[in-house]
């Protein structure tokens, strides 16, 4: 996957419970940057639950890393699952974690796929999706005279992260990189070009999901 294009991933950490015939699945979703971050908080939950039954886990990153594990349940019916659920919600840069506390009553197959399943997918849900979009950074310096102008911009095309009074109003300002010209040109229209606006970086933000 292109590290410079927008991605799907959760905006938080989640934890959710779901009991089917007396076994109790215990459902976590962690936003992580890289591998060594995922098996660190695996082996935190594993240390936690010492005493569960399994400790199922389904991780998948920008990097193109992704793992899973049944963790002793039978081949196919716990990692894998949870794995496709991160992957038909196209997520990346995430943990999901399911802790299961047997009940004393056979689920089968079948039913090891739908009680991981939805383990996973209550934790993603619970954790809220956000899009990752590449964004410039600016610098905005507003004479007080073309505030009102200049917000009108602000509200079309970005968020504003950061406002100082002074003897001129500085912002800090984001925006998607692709409306970034746009912006410019807007911003310099709306205030006859007497607002300045210098790009001092770049960086990827959360926007809300839209299906």
């Amino acid at each position: 996957m292109e590290t410079q294009r927008a991605y799907r991933t959760v905006q938080n950490a989640s934890e959710t419970e779901y009991v089917i015939s007396r076994s109790r699945f215990i459902g976590r979703c962690f936003p992580v940057t890289d591998e060594a971050e995922a098996l660190s908080i695996l082996e935190r939950i594993r240390k936690q639950h010492w005493d569960a039954t399994h400790n199922c886990f389904a991780y998948r990153l920008r990097t193109g890393a992704a793992r899973y594990s049944d963790d002793g349940e039978p081949q196919g019916t716990a990692g894998l699952p949870m794995m496709e659920v991160l992957k038909k919600r196209g997520l990346y840069d995430l943990l999901v974690v399911s802790t299961r506390y047997f009940g004393g009553i056979l689920l089968g197959a079948g039913g090891l796929v739908r009680a991981y399943t939805r383990s996973a997918s209550d934790a993603v849900e619970a954790a809220g999706l956000v899009s990752m979009e590449p964004c410039a950074l600016f610098s905005v310096s507003v004479a007080y005279p073309y505030r009102n102008a200049a917000w009108s911009v602000f509200e079309r095309f970005g968020t504003i992260a950061h406002t100082d009074y002074g003897e001129t109003i500085t912002v800090s300002f984001r925006c998607r990189t692709s409306d970034a010209n746009a912006f410019l040109t807007a911003l310099s229209d709306r205030t006859e070009a007497r607002v300045t606006a210098k790009m001092t970086g770049a960086g990827f933000y959360p926007f809300p999901v839209t299906e």
